[in-house]
């Protein structure tokens, strides 16, 4: 029996406890969160205690901890929990700096504990499928990769003050699906954005429409179109195009039934948000953290992937503000950008 612990008990952290406890052999024993009320209805749910950090990491019985806390925690639990012995899933990002997300990484290393980030996207079905079929060689060598990805809506201001910015909180999934998909680390990166859904975006400093292009060190191209408003729905799909053809990964809708007429045919709209677009994903992943637990398999989102992806978001936050685009002359030195 694995016993886990649990940081922060909101949106993300009740999907993580649900999806937790249906895995065989597993136990949530603690549930930390500094609202009270909160932590306390999502325990008497699943069965666990209140705890506070020191009590949670310093019980020997518990083998693994679950980070879902906000942004600005999660460096810090990843070192505590590395340091303690404790294997470590994650919500991304690693943490809102590189620097940061760099030493967490090397306590997760040092200590050798097992670390996942939890990027969801990886485990979508239709995602994850399409990335079998690049690997089969179906569409032969992958050659430019375009990304949409639009929100329903911007979240409120004030958590747009603390988010990072659009790059870091939003993008930093599509920047995750540039590396898996194509397998390249990018050597050029031009991010350009606006504010064109809602002004009390452009009040809390941040942009809500963005285009990104990178250029890999293999030449590869990618092109990445988001938007925190989408009338319609969440839109989340992309295309891979390859030199014997291309592969689609389409949206998810709440049915398939499709209606004609003669005033026309309509289908669903995309689901409405990403926690019902990327629930069997939240599943999966968590299903893969535990078998990787019992198993000894490696875990397919590492620290590394999440501080990769997080430099990404930092190099396409500084093309944004300086206006051009950026050169990375040392995989992963984000100090070593210069104009392209």
């Amino acid at each position: 029996m694995i016993e886990f612990a649990l940081f922060g008990a909101g949106r993300i952290g009740k999907i993580h406890a649900s999806n937790l406890v249906r895995q065989p052999g597993v136990r949530l024993k603690y549930v930390v969160d500094m609202h009270v009320p909160s932590a306390q209805a999502l325990a008497q749910m699943h069965g666990a205690q209140l705890a506070d950090v020191v009590q949670a990491l310093g019980d020997p019985a518990v083998g693994a901890v679950v980070i879902a806390s906000s942004t600005n925690t999660h460096a810090d639990l990843i070192i505590a929990a590395a340091n303690a012995g404790k294997a470590v899933f994650c919500e991304k990002p690693v943490d809102l700096t590189v620097a940061r997300s760099r030493e967490s990484a090397e306590a997760v290393r040092r200590n050798g504990v097992l670390c996942m980030i939890g990027f969801q996207r990886r485990f979508d079905p239709t995602f994850a499928a399409l990335k079998a079929r690049i690997e089969r060689g179906e569409i032969g060598d992958p050659e430019m990769l375009i990304v949409t990805s639009r929100d329903p809506g911007a979240p409120p201001a004030e958590y747009i003050r603390s988010s990072g910015g659009i790059f870091r909180d939003m993008l930093i999934h599509d920047l995750d699906v540039f590396r898996w998909i194509m397998g390249d680390n990018a050597q050029t990166l031009h991010a350009t954005g606006s504010c064109l859904t809602d002004s009390a975006v452009r009040e809390a400093g941040d942009i809500d429409s963005t285009a990104v292009t990178i250029r890999t060190k293999n030449g590869l191209l990618c092109q990445i179109n988001t938007s925190r408003r989408a009338a319609y729905g969440y839109d989340q799909r992309f295309e891979v195009l390859g030199s014997k053809g291309m592969l689609q990964a389409g949206n998810v809708r709440p049915t398939e039934v499709s209606a004609w007429s003669a005033g026309g045919i309509s289908v669903d709209v995309p689901e409405p948000f990403f926690l019902e677009r990327y629930r069997q994903a939240y599943a999966a992943e968590m299903a893969h953290f535990v078998e990787a637990l019992t198993k000894g398999t490696p875990v397919r989102t590492t620290i590394e992937d999440g501080v990769r992806a997080l430099e990404l978001a930092e190099l396409a936050t500084l093309s944004w503000k300086k206006g051009m685009a950026l050169e990375l002359r040392s995989d992963g030195e984000i100090e070593a950008m210069t104009e392209a």
